[in-house]
């Protein structure tokens, strides 16, 4: 895995993790009652942003480790998603 191919992984971990992460524990206008004119009752009041990018970060790290042991390895290849038969035969 070059460095390229192993920061874009990680990119991707994380802003699924983020999306993954976001809505949790997230308390909105009409949760607390106090609806701001002009707004959402379901835009967010307490979101706790910080504590979610370093909760994103830490369970990314962790995925990304595991994926890419698993890639380095060898364990899992792109031969093992070749249901076509489409790559050249190893030699």
């Amino acid at each position: 895995m070059t460095i390229t191919a192993a920061l874009v992984l990680f990119a991707v971990i994380w802003f699924l993790t983020l999306l993954i992460v976001l809505p949790v524990r997230i308390k909105t206008q009409g949760d607390l009652g106090d609806i701001v004119p002009g707004t959402h009752a379901g835009a967010p009041e307490v979101h706790h942003m910080k504590k979610k990018l370093w909760i994103t970060t830490g369970i990314s790290v962790v995925l990304w480790g595991i994926i890419a042991a698993i890639i380095i390895s060898g364990v899992i290849s792109i031969r093992d998603f070749d249901w076509l038969n489409q790559l050249e035969p190893r030699d």
